[in-house]
This record gives structure tokens, sequence and C-alpha cells, in this order.
């Protein structure tokens, strides 16, 4: 069967026997493939709309199958290379009994290929419809999905052939064992990582801070994480790290409470600084109204009584972080210069002890006389 196959396509080499001719027809063939791929796209587009997505998946996947295939046959009986193909797949041992399992290959692959591009369209709504399920997830259940179905997808065909896979599961045993005390780190940093899709603590776009690093999260994969530091450096940390540190997240809650400490002096009315602070905070462009900042008594300090000025800003950003603290500063310190309320400087006061007289000046003693002194010889 497929040595008449053979015989049919080469009888294009006598209906196209100049070489000019033959180029062209190949050059026209692989032109027609492209054209194909770009077509299917179109139309699976244009199927999507009146059928369900998966069956204009695969109509179009199988036309694609068919025209390259149909290309190729082309291709290779205008130069009259058909015998040649046949006997290439004579001696691998495919003969026309094999054709069945041949087209059941062709099957899998089609539906494996099909599956995936379901799986993408079905993983990009679930995106689109729900906050629930992150970029960074996606990709990475998209990934996992196209390894677990390719991998079938080898198994069943390997199995239909009548392929040994005793011998690559054992080499497959051995090399997992190797390639785990080799790379225990990455694969530490890819266990975390699975972690951190599904834990979710931060999201690309997020403040966070981990360790010693802080900065904006620029990229998330599978192995290390990626952030952009406020002094425009980029740091990678690996996920077995970032997943082994506490994280803070300032952006998740969509706003963020700084606090201002400052010193009043002991002779002013706590109260009143109180009120004017408030006030002066309020003024400020970048600190929420609400919450309400708020005015905190913390403790007594060397010089001045501290007091804890606290206030909210939404959308977190170092920008609007130091922003808002200069306001609120720059602020209070003219509002308390207006009302006389003071700041004082680090200071000291000495006192004595009543018992003791308090304080007392050291007496000079008078020089002895000598005898340029004009003392008695």
């Amino acid at each position: 069967m497929l040595a008449d196959v053979a015989e049919s396509v080469n009888r294009l080499s006598e209906v196209f026997q100049s070489v000019e001719a033959r180029v062209a027809i190949t050059a026209l063939c692989l032109v027609a493939v492209f054209s194909i791929a770009r077509t299917a796209r179109y139309v699976q587009a244009r199927l999507s709309t009146w059928m369900q997505p998966i069956w204009a998946d695969a109509l179009t996947t199988v036309g694609f199958v068919v025209g390259f295939f149909g290309a190729a046959l082309v291709s290779v009986g205008v130069w009259g290379q058909a015998d040649l193909a046949n006997d290439a797949v004579s001696q691998v041992g495919l003969t026309s009994q094999a054709i069945p399992d041949i087209a059941f290959t062709l099957v899998v692959f089609v539906g494996t290929h099909v599956l995936i591009r379901f799986s993408r369209r079905l993983l990009g709504e679930l995106q689109d419809s729900s906050h629930a399920v992150s970029e960074h997830q996606r990709e990475i259940t998209l990934r996992l999905t196209q390894v677990i179905l390719w991998s079938l997808a080898v198994i069943v065909v390997l199995g239909v052939w009548d392929f040994d896979l005793s011998g690559l599961l054992v080499g497959a045993g051995f090399l997992g064992i190797i390639v785990g005390m080799a790379a225990r780190q990455t694969l530490g940093s890819m266990l975390a990582g699975f972690v951190l899709m599904f834990a979710r603590p931060f999201e690309i776009g997020d403040w966070i801070e981990v360790g010693d690093e802080e900065g904006i999260v620029t990229d998330i994969t599978i192995v290390n994480t990626r952030i952009q530091t406020f002094d425009g450096e980029y740091v990678m940390i690996p996920n077995d790290v970032v997943s082994g540190n506490t994280i803070i997240n300032r952006t998740r809650k969509g706003r963020l409470r700084l606090e201002v400490e400052v010193g009043i002096d002991y002779d002013a009315d706590i109260e009143y600084a109180t009120k004017v602070s408030k006030a002066a905070m309020g003024e400020v462009d970048e600190v929420l109204t609400v919450p309400t900042p708020q005015v905190i008594t913390k403790r007594f300090d060397d010089s001045s009584i501290i007091l804890g000025l606290r206030f909210w800003i939404d959308k977190p950003s170092a920008r609007r972080k130091w922003r808002a603290r200069t306001g609120v500063i720059q602020n209070v310190k003219a509002a308390f210069e207006d009302d006389d309320i003071k700041i004082p400087f680090p200071q000291r006061e000495l006192m004595g002890r009543e018992e003791t007289d308090g304080f007392r000046t050291a007496e000079r003693p008078d020089p002895s006389p000598t005898a340029t002194d004009g003392g008695d010889e």
C-alpha cells in the first residue's frame, strides 16, 4: 500500500520536469504551510463563536496536520523521492500493518495538543473571571499540565509500538537520584516556588521586605523571586530563602500606616500638642482622613516627652511613603513653632542634694610665702 502511494506521488515529477518548476513548487509548499498555520488561527477564532472552543481547536489542528502532510508529499513527489522515503520507512519496520498504529499515534499527539490549548484557554478564563488565580499560578499550572500531558502521551505511544519501558524507567530512576543529589538547592527552591504559588504571600508589583532586602516584586519563577530595590538595583532571591524568612507585604491591604516620633518639652501641654499635631497631619495631601490620624503619648525621654504621630496612606509605595513622612514632619514643626510648643534639644539638668547643702564651690588655697615674697630672713 505504501509503495502504491509512493508511486502515485512520484508521478508529480513527470508533470514538473524542469528544476525551476520543482523549486517553485517546493517554495509554494513552504508558503502553503505557513499560510495554513496563520489561517488556522483565524478559522479557530471564528469557529469558537459557533461551537465549543475545544472542538474548534481539534478541527483546526487536524486541518493543519493534513495540510502539512499534503505539502510534504507534494514536495517529495515533485523531486521523485517518494521511493526513498518509502524505503526508509520500510527499513525502520513500518509496513501496511503499522498504519493503524501510525494513525493512533497521530491521534494521541493531536489530542494532547488540543487538550493543552484547552487548558490554556480554561486557565485564562479563570484568571479573567476571578482574582483567585494569579498570572504566576496560571503559568505554573500550565507548564505542569504540559509536562504531564506530553509525558503521558509519549508513554502511551511507546506502549503502542511495543517499546520496552523497563530499561527506560530504571534509567530514569537512577537519573532522578543523581539529579536530586546534585541539585538539592535547586530542587528546594522549586518546591518552595510551588509553596509560594499556592500560599500567594505576594504578587508582581507588591512592595515587600524579605530579610534585609526590600523593594517591588518584578518577577516570580519556580526557582527565584526578583525584586527591584528603591536604589534601582535588581535582586534575585532563591525561593527557598524567601519561604524561610519573614515576608512583610506592605501593599496587600492597599494602605499602610506610618509613624513619626516627635518630642515636646516637659512644660508643654500634652493635650494641646496632640490637638495641634492632628490638625497639622490632616493638612498633608498624602495622609488619609479615614482612618483619622492619631497621636499617642509613648514615653518619657531624657529631655522630652515623646509623641507618636500615626497616619495612613493608600496605594503604598516608597515615593508616597517618604512624601507623607516629609509633609508630616514639616507641617508639625511649623505648627509647633506657631503655637510656641517647644521641641527641646537634648539637655541635662544637674541638681545637688539638700542634705549636702547643694553644690559648693571649691575654695582656692592661699599660696605659701617664699623667700622672694619678702618674708623673714
